[in-house]
């Protein structure tokens, strides 16, 4: 019996499957249901070849076609197998199912809207956001604490940010916190991990102990090579080099790390679109856990990305990738934050439509304990959702998060990379392309490109 007799005739959706080459190899993406397919060149052109022809519109179309090589037609009842599984050509949701009660299940705490750094591009306006320099106090600290536990209602793990500005500058109060939220987990049943973000200039080697025994994760500011970080990361005074207080005191946390969680995540600008040499950099100095991401900031600015630069970004990402295969091989390898891609086990359905939850089970907390959407909010007043002490009292806004989901933006319903990126972030959508819906079209294709790495450097390990 031939292997299509009996099969209905379905359509194949088109609409979502992206064919790209890298370095040898052929890659097919299903992005409706998030398979990605390794082929052989003549199977790889024949996925090309039914998106290209407008006439083959359903299984039995490809299957009479006619292909002249034996090996594409062979590769052809391969690849409608694919289909018939429903991993290549395959339908798209049409109907997003209903979402169970959402949870507030992290906070974002900023402790401290000040900072010992003026870095160029920081969003936060130098750490004030656009208000005050001030700190968290302690009572509103506890108060965000507890929030948490009302708010996370039956889920019993919470996570806790500590964030800035600096927030080594309110050590104190990062300390006290954790020992309260430690003290109300034994009542309440809860979990909490934390984690905190440092440009490093303040880490003693006894704030590095506390940051290793209590901390689930530490992120470690730095933006690569001395020249490109102390040229936009500069310290408050402006004199000597940030660089050269941070790297030693890094690397000693890199070291007590000893597997724990951390990173060091750097910055590119214009200024370096070479940052695939930063990465290689920062391994050279011993780290293997790193992100570099690109740069967001208004128009004009003279370390600002634009669209021109694209094609040199694009090209770098290949670069990396192709150094972070040499330094698997040579048995110095490291992990780049943007090329994890869970495949076999990748996240829920609402995670993969919603990405990071912000505005509904994310929050963040301003010193004064006010809440918002995310960090990146922070300081907005048409924002502000409510505070830790009333709770949410802006019963509208987190729906409007919830609402904008990559199944609501209209560029977005065609896009293989839609299941992976969620739709791009909310912040850099609103405040760049005008819209919640509107993707902003430079780091969306920047993140169509990583994708594109990760899927081929996942290939090439499976070759070796």
């Amino acid at each position: 019996m031939n292997l299509w007799d009996g099969v209905r005739v379905l359509l194949l959706d088109k609409t979502c499957v992206h064919c790209f080459e890298q370095d040898g190899e052929y890659i097919v993406v299903d992005g409706n249901s998030g398979a990605v397919h390794l082929l052989d060149e003549p199977a790889y052109q024949v996925v090309k070849a039914i998106l290209a022809d407008p006439k083959i519109q359903t299984r039995e179309d490809a299957r009479a076609q006619e292909w002249a090589d034996p090996l594409q037609r062979e590769a052809a009842e391969e690849i409608l197998e694919l289909a018939k599984e429903g991993l290549l050509f395959s339908e798209d949701i049409t109907v997003v199912p209903p979402r169970q009660e959402t949870v507030v299940k992290a906070l974002c705490l900023n402790v401290a809207h000040d900072c010992n750094m003026r870095c160029d591009y920081c969003f936060a306006g130098t750490g004030h956001f656009g208000g005050q320099r001030e700190l968290m106090s302690l009572e509103t600290a506890k108060q965000a604490v507890d929030f948490l536990i009302s708010a996370s209602k039956h889920r019993r793990n919470c996570e806790i940010d500590f964030f800035g500005g600096e927030p080594l500058l309110n050590w104190d109060v990062v300390k006290e916190t954790v020992a309260y939220a430690r003290e109300r987990e034994a009542e309440t049943g809860k979990s909490f991990r934390f984690t905190i973000t440092t440009n490093g200039i303040g880490l003693t080697p006894e704030i590095m102990e506390y940051i290793n025994e209590n901390m689930y994760n530490v992120v470690l500011s730095i933006d690569g090579r001395q020249g490109v970080n102390d040229r936009v990361r500069r310290t408050v005074s402006g004199r000597g080099s940030a660089y050269e207080i941070i790297v030693p005191k890094y690397q000693k946390m890199q070291r007590l790390r000893a597997g724990k969680s951390y990173y060091v995540r750097g910055t590119f600008t214009a200024y370096n679109l070479d940052f695939a040499s930063d990465v290689e950099h920062l391994s050279d100095l011993g780290f293997d856990e790193i992100s570099m991401e690109p740069v967001v900031t208004e128009a004009g600015e003279p370390y600002g990305l634009s669209e021109e630069h694209l094609p040199k970004i694009l090209a770098e990402y290949e670069r990396l990738a192709r150094l972070y295969l040499e330094r698997q091989e040579e048995g110095r390898g490291f992990n780049f934050f943007h090329f994890n891609v869970e495949l076999k086990k990748g996240p829920c359905l609402y995670k993969r439509l919603s990405g990071c939850g912000a505005g509904f089970e994310y929050l963040a907390v301003s010193p004064g304990g006010e809440l918002y959407p995310c960090h990146q909010f922070v300081g907005k007043e048409e924002f502000k959702l409510g505070t830790v002490w009333e709770g949410i009292t802006d019963a509208g806004l987190p729906g409007i998060f919830t609402n904008s989901h990559v199944l609501n933006k209209q560029v977005c319903r065609t896009c293989w990379a839609k299941y992976y990126c969620s739709g791009g972030c909310h912040a850099n959508n609103l405040f760049h392309a005008g819209s919640f819906t509107e993707p902003y079209e430079i780091t969306c294709a920047m993140e169509k490109k990583r994708l594109e790495c990760a899927f081929f450097i996942q290939a090439r390990s499976d070759h070796n």
